[in-house]
């Protein structure tokens, strides 16, 4: 994939949202830089930008080395975090305030981080912590705290999370 198509992957599925588009765009830029070594030391004044004007300013961690699949969605994007080593599929979306990290283990050190899925939809205030693996086509409601793994094509909500519909196939419920 080259710069310009890997910069922009994020664009269409933020159609209409100019400040999901202009995140992602960072976003994308910074990750484009880090993960090649060349453009690392070329980028790093750039990196140091992102994590100034993205983190700080605007209140939003997404660190620049998260591996995140394309056309991510960013609906309003305040208060959102996510950990540096969690995993995101193509085409998910993701709301206000919503915590995506890891958890202390008994030792003090710390632990796995979520990997989600392709199509997943996950509602503000929601919060998935620990070495959660969370299905494509999973929606998860707002205010849902997730620390167990869901399987796909399912509905949770509620504290903790709970399934409340599960669907066979995408489009069809069970």
């Amino acid at each position: 994939m080259n710069f310009f198509t890997f910069i922009v992957q994020d664009w269409k599925a933020n159609a209409g949202n100019t400040k999901g588009r202009i995140i992602l765009f960072c976003f994308r830029m910074a990750n484009f830089c880090s993960t090649r070594r060349l453009y690392f030391f070329l980028g790093f004044l750039y990196i140091i930008f992102y994590r100034i004007m993205i983190e700080w300013v605007l209140g939003i961690e997404i660190p620049w080395n998260v591996k995140i699949g394309r056309n991510l969605r960013l609906f309003h994007g305040q208060g959102l975090v996510i950990h540096k080593k969690t995993v995101i599929g193509h085409n998910c979306t993701l709301r206000h305030c919503t915590t995506i990290g890891i958890t202390q283990q008994a030792d003090g050190l710390p632990g796995l981080s979520p990997v989600i899925g392709n199509h997943v939809d996950v509602g503000s205030n929601a919060c998935i912590i620990g070495p959660v693996q969370i299905g494509d086509y999973v929606k998860v409601g707002s205010g849902t705290v997730v620390v167990k793994d869901v399987a796909a094509n399912s509905t949770v909500v509620g504290n903790p999370g709970r399934v409340i519909r599960k669907e066979v196939q995408h489009g069809r419920t069970a």
